[in-house]
Protein backbone atom coordinates (compact mmCIF):
# COMPACT_ATOMS: atom_id res chain seq x y z
CA UNK A 1 0.00 0.00 0.00
CA UNK A 2 1.32 3.47 -0.94
CA UNK A 3 2.33 5.97 1.72
CA UNK A 4 -0.41 8.49 0.86
CA UNK A 5 -3.02 5.75 0.86
CA UNK A 6 -1.82 4.68 4.32
CA UNK A 7 -2.18 8.24 5.61
CA UNK A 8 -5.73 8.49 4.23
CA UNK A 9 -6.60 5.18 5.88
CA UNK A 10 -5.23 6.28 9.28
CA UNK A 11 -7.22 9.53 9.05
CA UNK A 12 -10.42 7.68 8.16
CA UNK A 13 -10.01 5.26 11.09
CA UNK A 14 -9.55 8.04 13.64
CA UNK A 15 -12.50 10.05 12.32
CA UNK A 16 -14.71 6.97 12.40
CA UNK A 17 -13.85 5.83 15.92
CA UNK A 18 -13.44 9.06 17.90
CA UNK A 19 -16.57 11.18 18.45
CA UNK A 20 -14.40 14.02 19.80
CA UNK A 21 -13.24 14.89 16.26
CA UNK A 22 -14.82 18.18 15.14
CA UNK A 23 -12.67 18.95 12.11
CA UNK A 24 -10.47 16.88 9.77
CA UNK A 25 -7.35 18.86 10.68
CA UNK A 26 -7.57 17.68 14.30
CA UNK A 27 -6.49 14.23 13.16
CA UNK A 28 -2.95 15.51 12.59
CA UNK A 29 -2.71 16.39 16.29
CA UNK A 30 -3.60 12.88 17.48
CA UNK A 31 -0.84 10.80 19.14
CA UNK A 32 -2.30 7.68 17.49
CA UNK A 33 -1.89 9.21 14.03
CA UNK A 34 1.70 10.29 14.70
CA UNK A 35 2.60 6.96 16.32
CA UNK A 36 1.29 4.95 13.37
CA UNK A 37 3.19 7.08 10.84
CA UNK A 38 6.41 6.42 12.76
CA UNK A 39 5.53 2.73 13.12
CA UNK A 40 4.79 2.15 9.42
CA UNK A 41 8.13 3.63 8.39
CA UNK A 42 10.05 1.88 11.17
CA UNK A 43 8.40 -1.46 10.37
CA UNK A 44 9.38 -1.18 6.71
CA UNK A 45 13.00 -0.55 7.71
CA UNK A 46 12.88 -3.40 10.24
CA UNK A 47 11.70 -5.86 7.60
CA UNK A 48 14.59 -4.69 5.41
CA UNK A 49 16.91 -5.51 8.34
CA UNK A 50 17.85 -1.87 8.98
CA UNK A 51 17.37 -2.51 12.67
CA UNK A 52 19.16 0.52 14.10
CA UNK A 53 17.31 3.03 11.92
CA UNK A 54 14.03 1.25 12.62
CA UNK A 55 14.55 1.52 16.37
CA UNK A 56 15.71 5.13 16.09
CA UNK A 57 12.52 6.15 14.30
CA UNK A 58 10.45 4.05 16.68
CA UNK A 59 11.97 5.71 19.74
CA UNK A 60 11.44 9.17 18.28
CA UNK A 61 7.79 8.29 17.87
CA UNK A 62 7.59 7.01 21.44
CA UNK A 63 9.21 10.19 22.76
CA UNK A 64 6.72 12.40 20.89
CA UNK A 65 3.54 10.43 21.61
CA UNK A 66 4.01 8.28 24.72
CA UNK A 67 3.10 5.26 22.56
CA UNK A 68 5.86 2.65 22.23
CA UNK A 69 5.42 0.29 19.29
CA UNK A 70 8.35 -1.99 18.52
CA UNK A 71 9.09 -1.86 14.77
CA UNK A 72 9.03 -5.65 14.66
CA UNK A 73 5.35 -5.82 15.61
CA UNK A 74 2.98 -6.80 12.81
CA UNK A 75 -0.12 -4.56 12.73
CA UNK A 76 -3.01 -4.85 10.30
CA UNK A 77 -5.27 -2.18 8.84
CA UNK A 78 -7.92 -0.21 10.71
CA UNK A 79 -5.82 -0.05 13.90
CA UNK A 80 -6.70 2.73 16.38
CA UNK A 81 -5.24 3.82 19.73
CA UNK A 82 -7.56 6.15 21.64
CA UNK A 83 -5.60 8.78 23.63
CA UNK A 84 -2.65 6.39 23.71
CA UNK A 85 -0.37 7.52 26.53
CA UNK A 86 1.42 4.56 28.08
CA UNK A 87 0.60 2.03 25.34
CA UNK A 88 3.36 -0.57 24.82
CA UNK A 89 3.40 -3.09 21.97
CA UNK A 90 6.18 -5.70 21.98
CA UNK A 91 8.37 -6.95 19.15
CA UNK A 92 6.61 -10.21 18.27
CA UNK A 93 3.07 -8.90 18.74
CA UNK A 94 0.70 -9.65 15.87
CA UNK A 95 -2.40 -7.45 15.55
CA UNK A 96 -5.17 -8.13 13.04
CA UNK A 97 -7.55 -5.70 11.38
CA UNK A 98 -9.92 -3.20 13.04
CA UNK A 99 -8.39 -3.47 16.52
CA UNK A 100 -8.82 -0.70 19.10
CA UNK A 101 -6.60 -0.05 22.13
CA UNK A 102 -7.10 2.51 24.88
CA UNK A 103 -4.52 4.32 27.00
CA UNK A 104 -2.19 2.32 29.22
CA UNK A 105 -2.56 -0.99 27.37
CA UNK A 106 0.45 -3.33 27.37
CA UNK A 107 0.89 -6.13 24.84
CA UNK A 108 3.97 -7.65 26.39
CA UNK A 109 5.97 -10.77 27.15
CA UNK A 110 6.55 -12.57 30.42
CA UNK A 111 10.34 -12.77 30.54
CA UNK A 112 13.44 -13.23 28.40
CA UNK A 113 12.19 -16.17 26.35
CA UNK A 114 13.17 -16.28 22.68
CA UNK A 115 10.98 -16.47 19.57
CA UNK A 116 7.30 -15.57 19.66
CA UNK A 117 6.83 -14.12 23.13
CA UNK A 118 4.09 -11.51 22.72
CA UNK A 119 0.36 -11.93 22.10
CA UNK A 120 -1.56 -12.31 18.86
CA UNK A 121 -4.65 -10.09 18.69
CA UNK A 122 -7.16 -11.21 16.09
CA UNK A 123 -9.56 -9.02 14.11
CA UNK A 124 -12.11 -6.65 15.68
CA UNK A 125 -10.79 -6.82 19.25
CA UNK A 126 -11.15 -3.98 21.77
CA UNK A 127 -8.71 -3.74 24.70
CA UNK A 128 -9.77 -1.19 27.32
CA UNK A 129 -7.74 1.29 29.37
CA UNK A 130 -4.94 -0.11 31.51
CA UNK A 131 -5.36 -3.73 30.43
CA UNK A 132 -2.27 -5.95 30.25
CA UNK A 133 -2.00 -8.90 27.86
CA UNK A 134 1.17 -10.78 28.71
CA UNK A 135 2.53 -13.82 26.89
CA UNK A 136 2.50 -15.66 23.58
CA UNK A 137 -1.14 -16.64 23.10
CA UNK A 138 -4.13 -15.48 21.08
CA UNK A 139 -6.97 -13.12 21.87
CA UNK A 140 -9.76 -14.43 19.65
CA UNK A 141 -11.59 -12.28 17.12
CA UNK A 142 -14.46 -10.02 18.21
CA UNK A 143 -13.45 -10.04 21.87
CA UNK A 144 -13.46 -7.28 24.50
CA UNK A 145 -10.91 -6.97 27.31
CA UNK A 146 -12.18 -4.91 30.26
CA UNK A 147 -10.31 -1.98 31.78
CA UNK A 148 -7.51 -2.92 34.16
CA UNK A 149 -7.68 -6.63 33.31
CA UNK A 150 -4.52 -8.76 33.30
CA UNK A 151 -4.82 -11.48 30.66
CA UNK A 152 -2.38 -14.38 30.99
CA UNK A 153 -3.97 -17.09 28.84
CA UNK A 154 -5.73 -17.62 25.54
CA UNK A 155 -9.14 -16.02 24.99
CA UNK A 156 -11.70 -17.69 22.67
CA UNK A 157 -13.37 -15.62 19.93
CA UNK A 158 -16.43 -13.49 20.78
CA UNK A 159 -15.51 -13.31 24.47
CA UNK A 160 -15.63 -10.60 27.14
CA UNK A 161 -12.79 -10.76 29.68
CA UNK A 162 -12.53 -8.88 32.99
CA UNK A 163 -10.53 -9.17 36.20
CA UNK A 164 -7.09 -9.95 37.58
CA UNK A 165 -6.25 -12.47 36.35
CA UNK A 166 -8.57 -12.00 33.38
CA UNK A 167 -11.44 -14.46 33.08
CA UNK A 168 -14.03 -14.97 30.35
CA UNK A 169 -17.34 -13.74 31.77
CA UNK A 170 -19.39 -13.68 28.58
CA UNK A 171 -19.39 -15.33 25.17
CA UNK A 172 -21.45 -14.44 22.12
CA UNK A 173 -22.14 -16.00 18.75
CA UNK A 174 -21.95 -12.66 16.95
CA UNK A 175 -19.28 -9.99 16.54
CA UNK A 176 -19.84 -6.60 18.13
CA UNK A 177 -19.92 -3.72 15.63
CA UNK A 178 -17.05 -1.25 15.74
CA UNK A 179 -19.61 1.43 16.62
CA UNK A 180 -20.18 -0.40 19.91
CA UNK A 181 -17.08 0.78 21.75
CA UNK A 182 -18.67 0.52 25.20
CA UNK A 183 -15.98 -0.70 27.58
CA UNK A 184 -17.76 0.36 30.78
CA UNK A 185 -20.95 -1.70 30.94
CA UNK A 186 -19.28 -5.11 31.09
CA UNK A 187 -20.29 -8.06 33.27
CA UNK A 188 -19.01 -7.96 36.87
CA UNK A 189 -18.64 -11.58 38.06
CA UNK A 190 -17.51 -10.60 41.58
CA UNK A 191 -20.57 -8.41 42.07
CA UNK A 192 -22.82 -11.16 40.72
CA UNK A 193 -21.32 -13.74 43.10
CA UNK A 194 -21.70 -11.40 46.08
CA UNK A 195 -25.31 -10.72 45.12
CA UNK A 196 -26.00 -14.46 44.84
CA UNK A 197 -24.43 -15.05 48.29
CA UNK A 198 -26.48 -12.19 49.75
CA UNK A 199 -29.69 -13.65 48.34
CA UNK A 200 -28.82 -17.13 49.59
CA UNK A 201 -28.03 -15.74 53.05
CA UNK A 202 -31.36 -13.87 53.14
CA UNK A 203 -33.23 -17.09 52.30
CA UNK A 204 -31.31 -18.96 55.00
CA UNK A 205 -32.10 -16.32 57.62
CA UNK A 206 -35.78 -16.37 56.66
CA UNK A 207 -35.83 -20.16 56.99
CA UNK A 208 -34.15 -20.00 60.41
CA UNK A 209 -36.69 -17.45 61.59
CA UNK A 210 -39.51 -19.75 60.47
CA UNK A 211 -37.98 -22.68 62.37
CA UNK A 212 -37.49 -20.55 65.50
CA UNK A 213 -41.07 -19.35 65.31
CA UNK A 214 -42.32 -22.93 64.97
CA UNK A 215 -40.23 -24.10 67.94
CA UNK A 216 -41.47 -21.20 70.08
CA UNK A 217 -45.09 -21.95 69.21
CA UNK A 218 -44.65 -25.63 70.09
CA UNK A 219 -43.20 -24.72 73.48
Amino acid sequence: MGFLKRIKEEIAVIRQRDPAIHSPMEVFLYPSFKAMLHYRLAHKLYRSRHFFMARWISQRGAHKTGIEIHPGADIGKGFFIDHGSGVIIGETTVIGDDVTLYQGVTLGGTGKEQGKRHPTIENNVMISAGAKVLGSFTIGANSKIGAGSVVLEEVPPNSTVVGVPGRVVKRSNAAFPQEDMDHIHLPDPVKEELLALKQANAKLEARLQQLEARLNSEN
